[in-house]
């Protein structure tokens, strides 16, 4: 058994019944890595040094809920994240690349509700009636 394989096999049981990097964790570490970038252009005194003092914060929170043993309390914390932040997200990114690469279809944007309405190219101009509130929609596919 090599070195850095006992190194390995030493953090592994160190690591055994720890949180680990998540979800939430991830976006911690990436966002004070982001922050910490934006301080090295920063020239003044007062922001950079609160941009420092939350990047120190964001990373030592970060590694807190790494390092913990209250595994139901971090993946509760980590699932409500994935909820309410990750998932809105990404399914936004998804859409919007989704449609973009739709060349069949064209989307329009109920006005009233908000509703996103997918109709064939290539029909001229036309009138749509939203599905959810019976508003109409004027476009040209």
């Amino acid at each position: 058994m090599g070195f850095l394989q006992k190194v390995g096999n030493a953090l592994a049981r160190f690591m055994y019944g720890r949180n680990g990097a998540d979800h939430l964790g991830l976006t911690t570490i990436w966002t004070a890595v982001v922050l910490s970038i934006i301080n090295a252009f920063v020239h003044q005194a007062v922001v950079a040094s609160l941009l420092n003092l939350l990047t120190t914060v964001l990373m030592f929170w970060a590694l807190f809920r790494m390092f913990s043993r209250n595994l139901p309390k971090r993946r509760a914390e980590n699932a409500a994240f994935l909820e309410k932040v990750w998932w809105p997200v990404k399914r936004r990114f998804n859409t919007a690349r989704q449609q973009k690469q739709d060349k069949d279809h064209k989307y329009f944007t109920c006005p009233n509700c908000g509703a996103v309405c997918r109709v064939p190219r290539g029909k001229g101009k036309i009138v749509i009636t939203c599905p959810k509130c019976r508003g109409e929609i004027h476009g040209k596919t």
